[in-house]
């Protein structure tokens, strides 16, 4: 398989700005970023053309949500100096990699991406019968391919969207071969190492070349990854000339599968904006504990000596996420003999979401009251990424023919 090295991987994952996020997608997708972003090279991004693939009569959410749900990244502890944070549309060259994408990518693998119709049966109520509706999951294989990124985290409802990618990729590559005048890009690129590093690596590569070693591969691995003033590309392609496999020109991503997200609504579906059943990371204290106190709970306990059945209340779904065992212990003893009322119940529940917000909604004030901070980071944030997706789209263009401009 084609893929980034190992070595040094790079993640890749956005969102789409269409309102203020909640607990669900902090539990489901921001904790895990927070935790990547210490691991991997991280690259987030706002997602608002895809945003657009749904929203495209009401426009305006998409403006006003966008610097809201940076600052919600920030509060919840997403690090502009461990991650690249940028805004989709702020680097076209994702549109244009998309495009150039469309024109080998075949219609029915696009037709088959499971969730295309599954989407247009939810969402009914809009007229999703657009070219941009049915080529987004290919704009999301742009996404991904024009940084290299070689791990994406994704839920198993989008694992083929990810499968999509790597059939893009594979065929960009069986069509177009590996990129052109290799040998003379990699000797380029190890120049830019200094030439004690350039000479160690030559020495390395010909000891495994000739002889088989395969220490010295180790070794020629260990002092690339060392390197700080190469990208990834000459970083790619040094590690293909060491082993003689050469670079591809689009590598092949990997799932990254995350934990199923674990949040329930206020109500015990899926906490959603569709339903009306969330708490918003930035949702006042006031509202919080009104929206736990009047949960609904158990029909069964409808006075407060009825026993109730803690499997039956969506209450529950809360301490499963925020109590501890002794703290589930004493409610479902509590419930099942009529100990306790719903409103003790609940009150445990209201001060771990107060504890878990009430930081978020301090970092969110500070940045909310400095929005020259935030779009410094995200200019900053655009800037990286469009000198790496330049990168990428040079060799695309050149491998394409294109490369006379």
């Amino acid at each position: 398989m084609n893929s980034v090295p190992t070595h040094y991987q790079r993640v890749l994952s956005g969102m789409r700005p269409t309102g203020r996020l909640h607990l669900g997608h902090y539990h489901g997708v921001l904790q895990n970023w927070v935790k990547l972003q210490h691991e991997y090279e991280c690259f987030f991004f706002v997602a608002d053309w895809h945003a657009l693939t749904t929203h495209y009569e009401h426009p305006g959410v998409i403006g006003e949500s966008t610097l809201d749900l940076v600052i919600d990244w920030l509060a919840a502890g997403v690090n502009p100096g461990s991650a690249t944070l940028f805004i989709q549309s702020r680097v076209p060259e994702h549109a244009e990699l998309h495009l150039l994408l469309s024109m080998v990518t075949p219609l029915g693998w696009l037709e088959r991406v499971p969730t295309y119709k599954d989407q247009q049966e939810k969402l009914k109520e809009l007229d999703l019968s657009t070219y941009g509706f049915l080529g987004y999951p290919l704009l999301q294989s742009a996404d991904i391919l024009i940084y290299k990124a070689g791990l994406v985290p994704v839920g198993e409802d989008q694992v083929a969207h990810v499968e999509l990618t790597r059939e893009v990729a594979r065929r960009f590559n069986h069509l177009y071969g590996r990129e052109p005048d290799f040998a003379e890009r990699a000797e380029a690129a190890a120049k830019k190492m200094g030439k004690k590093n350039a000479k160690l690596y030559h020495t390395l590569r010909k000891r495994f070349q000739e002889q088989g070693d395969a220490e010295a591969l180790q070794v020629a691995h260990a002092l690339l990854e060392s390197q700080q003033n190469i990208s990834l590309g000459d970083r790619e392609r040094l590690f293909g000339y060491l082993d003689g496999s050469g670079k591809s020109i689009l590598p092949e991503p990997q799932a990254l599968l995350t934990p199923a997200a674990k949040m329930p609504g206020l109500d015990g579906q899926k906490m959603s904006k569709s339903y009306d059943n969330t708490i918003t990371l930035r949702e006042s204290a006031e509202a919080v504990e009104q929206k736990i106190r009047t949960m609904p709970t158990d029909p069964a306990r409808v006075r407060r000596n009825d026993p109730g059945d803690p499997a039956k209340c969506p209450v529950w779904q809360f301490h499963e996420i925020y109590s501890d065992d002794k703290m589930r212990e004493w409610v479902r003893e509590g419930c099942t003999t009529a100990g306790i009322g719903c409103l003790d119940c609940k009150a445990p529940i209201v001060a771990a979401v107060q504890a878990e917000l009430e930081p978020m909604r301090a970092m969110a004030a500070e940045y909310s009251a400095d929005p020259a901070a935030v779009q410094a980071i995200i200019t900053e944030g655009c800037e990286k990424a469009r000198d790496e997706a330049r990168e990428t789209l040079e060799d695309v263009r050149e491998a394409m023919g294109l490369g006379y401009r």
